[in-house]
């Protein structure tokens, strides 16, 4: 099972990507998403901006710090 939620400014985790989506949800704006896998085996589903979905690719590593947006690392 996973946790889905759009990331939380402080939040805070670390974790490889193991699936990218993304989706129309409400109809008329796109939305991106990817679920990773953290150190301890939890996945976590999270909304992350377009820029960085682009910009990944599964088995990448992304990491979030408090007060920031979700980062390649």
């Amino acid at each position: 099972m996973f946790k889905s939620h759009k990331n939380g400014r402080e939040d805070a985790w670390e974790g490889v990507v193991t699936k990218r989506s993304r989706g129309m949800l409400d109809g008329s704006n796109m939305y991106h998403f990817v679920e990773v896998r953290l150190a301890d085996g939890a996945s976590l589903k999270v909304r992350i901006s377009r820029r960085l979905w682009k910009s990944i690719e599964v088995g990448d590593r992304i990491v979030s710090r408090p007060g920031a947006d979700p980062v390649k690392g």
